[in-house]
């Protein structure tokens, strides 16, 4: 950290630093909070706020694009790259590996370099993969490109709920619904256009994958202004703005002049041993939730336009479907994280989600072209289960700290999770020659998404558990 003359602020009495997280709130509130090395006490300027706002959005349209556009043109780039149906379930199962293993990444540079500065290269590395991949000329170099996307990908998914703590402490619900909205949209976007695209730039799949590499090159152009923020993730032992206390107290705080996403007591609680995640059902619930709700998203993503084609739809409308699906999440992304946030018990969203996608995959396995739009819009609610975990992970933490372990735990675990799943739906399409297999897989994980769902969307914390 660069030196600061601001002399080192006074250290808490040990009973102090040893208050349970149900005296915090009250203990900071009559405690003057201490100035860190590198404190800011002015409030964000309202054009910086925006040009966040207008990051996070761009930034959001570029989380998904990478995976559908691919979705689209899978039997395109198979026959390109002459891949088998196994190797192909494998592409499909690269995007949760890489969130997995890059994921766990977010929080350690977001420490060093600043959340922003992380995103930021996040954004130019899906642009440079995006762009390369489509030309790589093998199987393995399309694979490691596409890791490089994933990889900015992954990390900018971990952070979002991050960013959006730290600068919008008292609009979080809000923010994570309009950031939500626009991965829902880019998501749908890619799905639909990607085949038109195509055949606007002569039906050449390579230039139809590469071109939106653009969108994701200007979503660098904001993020450059957060490069020289240095401020961590809420929590963390550094350069902190003062607050009024944790959890919900910062919130209040922010919404008096203050853009801190933790006070005194979260400058505090970075000294108190970490908390043991491991030990919450909570976490464990939600990283299961988190994790069995992106196999059906990256099944979904990967190979439902796929099921499409094989039943006698067009190509160009099997790309609408998918789009379709994707585009539910447009306006239900905003809906249930508002929704979410009044409930107690988000466990009833959970199941009715859970019942939308049941009776989508029991149609797709019945009648998969005849009632394809109904199919479609079913597995469209289903997938919205993502916008819901979001909003889990930032309702089952009292403070900046835990927000960040638990985003990272619960993404992390969840994507490694739902690995398995694409690369098994290619092997059963492979080997049994059709689609009756994969679909019942896909349904069957429904019911335990639900029983996850239902045990993390208690009304408790991951403080009370560990």
């Amino acid at each position: 950290m660069p030196h600061d003359e601001t002399p080192a602020p006074t250290q808490a009495p040990p009973q102090t630093q040893t208050l349970n997280r149900s005296s915090a709130g009250s203990s900071a509130a009559r405690l003057p909070a201490p100035r860190l090395p590198g404190a800011v006490d002015a409030a964000p300027a309202p054009w910086l706020l925006r040009l966040i706002a207008v990051g996070l959005v761009l930034a959001a349209l570029n989380l998904r694009p990478a995976i559908t556009s691919l979705g689209a043109l899978l039997e395109e780039v198979r026959e390109g790259l002459h891949m088998s149906g196994s190797v192909a379930g494998v592409l499909t199962s690269v995007p949760p590996l890489c969130f997995a293993l890059f994921g766990v990444m977010a929080p350690r540079l977001a420490r060093r370099f600043g959340a922003g500065t992380v995103v930021c290269a996040g954004m130019a590395a899906i642009a440079a993969g995006l762009v390369i991949r489509p030309y790589v000329g093998s199987t393995a170099r399309f694979l490691a490109a596409s890791a490089l996307a994933l990889m900015g990908i992954a990390v900018s998914n971990i952070l979002m709920p991050v960013i959006v703590k730290r600068w919008f402490p008292d609009r979080v619900g809000t923010m994570t619904g309009l950031y939500s909205m626009a991965l829902a949209l880019g998501t749908a976007l890619a799905a639909a256009v990607t085949v038109p695209l195509t055949g606007a730039l002569g039906g050449n799949w390579q230039s139809g994958l590469a071109v939106w590499a653009v969108l994701a090159a200007l979503a660098v152009l904001p993020w450059i202004v957060l490069v020289r923020d240095r401020t961590p993730a809420p929590g963390q032992p550094a350069a902190v703005r003062p607050g009024r206390g944790s959890g919900a107290a910062s919130a209040s705080g922010a919404a008096s002049g203050s853009a801190s996403a933790s006070g005194a007591a979260d400058a505090r609680s970075s000294e108190a041993p970490a908390l043991r995640i491991t030990r919450s059902r909570t976490a464990w619930g939600l990283a299961c939730f988190f994790g069995l709700q992106a196999t059906a998203a990256y099944i979904t993503m990967g190979w439902m336009p796929q099921i499409f084609r094989d039943a006698g739809v067009p190509a160009g409308t099997a790309g609408v479907l998918l789009a379709v699906t994707m585009a539910m999440g447009v306006p239900l992304a905003f809906v249930i994280p508002r929704v979410a946030g009044r409930l107690r018990q988000q466990g009833p969203i959970v199941v009715v989600l859970g019942l939308c996608g049941l009776i989508g995959y029991t149609g797709l396995y019945l009648a998969p072209a005849a009632g394809a739009w109904a199919w479609a819009l079913l597995l469209g609610v289903a997938n919205c289960a993502f916008p819901l975990a979001l909003t889990m992970i930032g309702m089952r933490s009292r403070t900046g700290a835990g927000v960040v372990r638990l985003s990272a735990f619960a993404q992390s675990t969840g994507y490694l999770l739902s690995i398995p799943g694409p690369l098994l739906v290619g092997v059963l399409y492979q080997h049994s020659g059709g689609w009756g297999l994969p679909i019942a897989l896909m349904a069957g994980l429904m019911i335990p998404q639900m029983v996850a769902g239902v045990l993390a969307g208690r009304d408790r914390t991951i403080e009370d558990e560990c």
